[in-house]
């Protein structure tokens, strides 16, 4: 049995913040996070918006396009870092907001690779015969984990939700391939050290700091653009492609320099690169899913094209996904 995406959906909040904001908050300017970034403005959730807000909303864009109803679902599957509750998953509060009672739920913590990590579960469960209809969810509220005072951390991160209905098929190949990698010797270079068993919240104390992203950038950017290209040929191998043959490349949205260092390892030309980080930032695990929800709706996609999904995140994880694109264009 093979598996194919039949619906994609996205969801941000309605709030702004742009370069020009952050410089009435720490010491930078819209040229400094342009450059070194690529980022121009990110997405915020207000207060009363969590991570299950846009969960649930790109869901149900996904599941609208892909015309089917929630109780068909089978398996829901989110992949975040910034739940609702460390208990129960956000995977549960979507299935009750959905009302997706026949699926399992469950939460995938990967970081940034976290809609890759779940996109291979699910292709899994489906070719194992054990499912038909999965949904696979990335979403972040990474404000509320941000260091608002720290300039090298608070300019990169935003907020937002992605989705795609996955289904088996018989006579569509529409997932190609996944691969999926962990490197956990380097876990101390980005991570969030508090709500944790190592540093727990009392009734005493709670540090804010423990509670913020900490991150080595410039060791980051080295590993990150190791592991992307590593998992980009990962997936071309697997499948007796070049990067020449593809159709488009949607890697994680984290920083233009990673993005355009991946590209050029890849030797593939700037019109073949997916870009929207410039008004998203980083939205970890959503990342990729808004994206390519971004590419389907806007009429980049186009039935029978080659799609690499590439990404990169803390842990570190790694993984990539070769997609054979099987529906129409959209433009709306």
């Amino acid at each position: 049995m093979n598996a194919t995406i039949t619906g994609t959906g996205s969801a941000l909040p309605a709030k702004i913040l742009t370069n020009a904001d952050l410089e009435l908050m720490v010491d930078t300017s819209d040229e400094w996070i342009t450059s070194r970034t690529g980022i121009k403005e990110r997405r915020i959730a207000a207060a009363g918006e969590y991570t299950s807000t846009f969960a649930a909303e790109a869901a149900r864009r996904a599941i609208s396009m892909a015309g089917i109803s929630p109780e068909e679902l089978d398996l829901i599957i989110v992949g975040t870092v910034t739940p609702d509750f460390p208990f129960p998953s956000t995977a549960c509060i979507i299935q009750n907001e959905l009302g997706a009672c026949n699926a399992v739920a469950f939460d995938v913590s990967a970081a940034c690779s976290g809609f890759i990590y779940g996109l291979s579960i699910a292709d899994s469960f489906i070719r194992s015969g054990r499912i038909k209809k999965a949904l696979v969810i990335g979403a972040e509220v990474l404000s509320r984990v941000v260091d608002w005072s720290d300039r090298n951390t608070c300019i990169l991160f935003g907020d937002g939700a992605g989705a795609a209905i996955v289904e088996a098929a018989e006579d569509l190949k529409g997932i190609l391939s996944t691969h999926i990698f962990s490197n956990g010797s380097c876990w101390n270079l980005l991570y969030q050290p508090g709500s944790g068993s190592r540093n727990p919240a009392t009734d005493r104390s709670v540090d804010p700091a423990l509670f913020f992203i900490n991150m080595e950038g410039n060791e980051v950017f080295k590993h990150a653009v190791r592991a992307m290209e590593e998992a980009a040929l990962a997936a071309l191998e697997a499948n007796g492609m070049t990067a020449s043959e593809l159709s488009l490349f949607i890697p994680h949205q984290a920083n233009i320099r990673i993005v355009n260092a991946t590209a050029k390892r890849l030797a593939l030309p700037a019109e073949k690169v997916f870009i929207n980080l410039h008004n998203y930032g980083n939205t970890s695990a959503a990342s990729i899913p808004i994206a390519l929800d971004e590419a389907n709706r806007q009429g980049w996609l186009k039935r029978g094209d080659s799609i690499l999904l590439d990404a990169f995140g803390g842990g570190f994880t790694y993984g990539s996904a070769l997609l054979r694109w099987q529906l129409d264009p959209l433009n709306s």
